[in-house]
């Protein structure tokens, strides 16, 4: 307990001085017209709807968990505001640059291992990316599997959560290349996308990570608490494309509070600014091949 106590005093410590810099470009169109009953999911243009996961609508689900219904998600770009390529440094990115009315949670670590958060995704299909840190999710690894099977990506979190900057090359490759390994061999999928743990990287990282497998590193624009967040803006307010980052975390580390409560108050904060929620991985191309 007292080392995840002294984890997050650490993050505290460490984003407060981590200059990120953004290295995507490009806008994504707004899009979609039509909505399927009963999901966010947006019609075709020739009406068929996607049968990949998408947000519920259904009134009784939310309210269930004492929620109201995010905005149905907005249709993907075609074009993907963020491409990345097989080859050269790995970018890093904050945010989607898109001008449609969407965020992205993310879910890091995963620690906390809640059943009824399972059960929570099932009923409302908000759709999260999920970065993995093995020492967390050794205890058991089909714990993933069920959000996994909702069409939730699992990323890449290095295996054991240190700060990448203070170490060697050699030690931040190891770090990186033995959590992809385990990742791809639990989950069947190589792991696209990379979180340093606490938002620390420097340009050794950079090159881990590429010879590594993952093609892009994602920090984030603001960062979920227990009932509210916690914004980089003097604003305090959401903007199209942010990246959201939350913690698979339990009631020793949210003061009693569950993840289901700590998610279901990162949604009503969503839900006031009057955002949709996409699948961070839809408005991304990965590399050709």
């Amino acid at each position: 307990m007292k080392q995840r106590r002294n984890r997050g005093r650490l993050y505290r410590s460490v984003t407060g001085a981590v200059a990120v810099g953004l290295a995507v470009g490009g806008c994504g169109a707004v899009g979609g017209t039509g909505v399927a009953a009963g999901t966010s999911r947006p019609a075709a243009p020739d009406g068929t709807v996607s049968t990949a996961p998408a947000i519920s609508d259904s009134a009784a689900a939310w309210r269930k968990w004492g929620l109201t219904p995010l905005p149905a998600a907005p249709r993907p770009p075609a074009d993907k505001p963020v491409r990345l390529s097989a080859t050269g440094t790995v970018p890093v990115f904050t945010h989607i640059p898109t001008a449609q009315k969407v965020v992205f949670i993310t879910v890091d670590d995963g620690q906390e291992k809640d059943p009824q958060f399972i059960q929570m995704l099932r009923d409302l299909r908000v759709p999260i990316t999920m970065f993995l840190m093995n020492d967390a999710i050794k205890s058991d690894y089909a714990y993933f599997r069920p959000l996994q099977a909702l069409g939730n990506h699992i990323q890449n979190h290095t295996l054991h959560h240190p700060v990448m900057s203070t170490l060697p090359p050699a030690r931040q490759k190891e770090e990186v290349c033995g959590d992809q390994k385990i990742l791809t061999k639990e989950y069947g999928t190589a792991p696209l996308l990379f979180r340093p743990p606490y938002g620390a990287y420097n340009t050794n990282t950079k090159i881990a990570v590429g010879e590594c497998g993952p093609r892009a590193i994602v920090w984030w624009r603001e960062s979920m608490q227990i009932r509210d967040m916690q914004y980089q803006s003097a604003d305090r307010k959401l903007r199209p494309g942010d990246i959201i980052l939350a913690h698979f975390r339990g009631p020793s580390e949210l003061k009693g509070t569950t993840m289901t409560h700590m998610f279901a108050n990162l949604l009503r904060r969503i839900h006031e600014q009057g955002f949709a929620v996409g699948r961070l991985e839809d408005y991304i191309q990965p590399p050709a091949g």
